[in-house]
């Protein structure tokens, strides 16, 4: 997984994204200012940086700017604003952003927004060496699509239920059933899986506690 910084200065926005990057297994570094940002950008080498337009002491933009005149803008950059004008966001492009998120930035939208820029920076690094000392210079993407798939090690997707049972008892075993097989599809990932299943992250947490569900089962696969 990556390495991302979130540089917002409010807090509640630098909260959500974390919670959802940290759900989908990455590691994520918070920024609520360019100070921070620029502290952070050295510190961290993040693979990808989600860049808020307004901030009260220097603004994103300007930010984007410094990094492309210095030679810091070795990572991709996604610019996120609730008030930015196209001409805006046209700007933050041309200078190097990859692409620009308006707020309230939707699930959907941020997660392919980010496996973008992930793929784009993977592109552009250079191929570390194997333990054979070759140098790989597939891409990433290429290297994942002929890799072989993983076993599977989570619930198939054939189940078998006993009919003869109490319709709560059934119902309740065909939805623990459900719900572990899409923890095992998606490794794991809540966000994932209350996108999938259409239910909101709190009822789906309280409805897998109900139901006995082991939320660490699909993570512990995937490790």
């Amino acid at each position: 997984m990556a390495n991302i910084l979130v540089v917002d200065d409010e807090h509640g926005i630098r909260e959500l994204l974390s919670e959802i990057l940290n759900d989908e297994g990455h590691t994520v570094e918070l920024a609520e200012n360019a100070a921070q940002a620029r502290a952070a950008r050295l510190r961290e080498r993040p693979d990808l940086v989600l860049l808020d337009i307004w901030m009260p002491d220097t603004d994103g933009v300007t930010l984007l700017k410094e990094w492309s005149s210095t030679g810091a803008l070795t990572m991709p950059v996604i610019m996120m604003s609730g008030h930015a004008t196209i001409d805006t966001a046209v700007e933050a492009t041309k200078i190097g952003a990859l692409a620009f998120l308006e707020k309230p930035v939707t699930l959907q939208k941020l997660l392919k927004a980010v496996e973008q820029g992930l793929a784009r920076g993977a592109v552009r690094k250079p191929a570390p060496p194997t333990q054979f000392g070759v140098v790989q210079t597939e891409s990433a993407a290429l290297v994942t699509a002929v890799l072989p798939e993983p076993a599977e090690t989570g619930p198939q997707a054939h189940q078998d239920f006993g009919l003869d049972k109490p319709l709560r008892e059934a119902r309740d075993e065909f939805e623990k059933a459900y719900f572990e097989y899409h923890l095992a599809k998606e490794n794991g990932s809540m966000t994932r899986v209350a996108e999938k299943t259409g239910l909101e992250r709190t009822h789906l947490y309280r409805k897998l506690k109900q139901l006995g569900v082991d939320l660490s089962r699909g993570k512990r696969n995937n490790g």
